[in-house]
């Protein structure tokens, strides 16, 4: 029975936990269409969340590309179909890769720095302070970031597409022999409209799930600087868990067909 009551707790734990992510995105959604909006807070957070974030998803982006170039090569030799190479990491690249490591590199950085960014602002009773001088917390920490994510994350992920694919280019054209003009030509035949598109609303879903992890779990976290490393750890695996869970949900709504 004791097993049986663990298992219980954890589970209701969950499910509570769920609930109050639910309501604190909820509550969010309310806030981003009723004023007073922070624009000067707005604009710092496309810098941080966008602009700062290029170099680590043009890295990872660039590199994966490669990768899935020679990997794709490598398996298709197997089958004498070395010349699926462009298409492969064209699709692989805008469907599932590039927006899921967008996604998970925003959670490694973004999602940390806002939880244990706020967690410490509560710790000091800034939080309380905005409170006494009449600014709702939320509108002031939550809601810039989270539309900033939302708008700019799906902009991080376009480039980091075509980052990962210019890095399987590269690989392919310049180790295993394949005609540039060619590469590019099937490329572009091969992708379509949707993809593209399904690579950016995964981009700006993904975003907003960073983005709210980091002010949910900062904004609920304890007190002391044990606290704040709780907050942040706890945020950054929620948004990696909730970012693949998502990715699969959306993969499945977008390509069922």
């Amino acid at each position: 029975m004791s097993i049986l009551a663990a298992i219980g707790a954890a589970t209701l734990a969950f499910l509570a936990s769920i609930g109050r992510i639910a309501i604190f995105a909820g509550q969010t959604a309310s806030h981003l269409i009723r004023p007073p909006f922070y624009f000067k807070e707005f604009g710092l957070q496309l810098l941080q969340i966008g602009y700062f974030s290029l170099p680590v998803v043009g890295l990872t982006t660039i590199f994966t590309g490669g990768a899935l170039a020679l990997q794709i090569y490598a398996g298709g030799a197997r089958f004498n179909a070395e010349a699926v190479v462009p298409q492969i990491v064209a699709i692989g690249m805008v469907r599932e890769l590039g927006p899921v490591l967008v996604g998970l590199m925003i959670a490694a950085r973004v999602t940390s720095s806002i939880a244990a960014e706020i967690a410490t602002m509560k710790v000091t009773e800034q939080i309380d302070a905005l409170v006494t001088l009449s600014t709702h917390p939320m509108k002031y920490l939550t809601v810039p970031r989270v539309l900033a994510a939302l708008l700019v994350v799906p902009l991080l992920t376009g480039i980091g597409d075509i980052i990962g694919i210019f890095g399987g280019f590269l690989v392919a054209t310049k180790t295993l022999g394949f005609d540039e003009a060619a590469y590019l030509q099937n490329t572009a035949d091969f992708l379509q409209t949707s993809d593209i598109l399904s690579s950016l609303a995964k981009g700006a879903v993904f975003g907003t799930i960073a983005a709210l992890m980091g002010c949910y779990y900062g904004m609920n976290s304890g007190r002391g600087a044990q606290g704040v490393g709780g907050a942040t750890k706890s945020s950054v695996q929620a948004a990696a868990i909730l970012i693949l869970a998502a990715n699969f949900i959306l993969t499945g709504v977008f390509f069922s067909a």
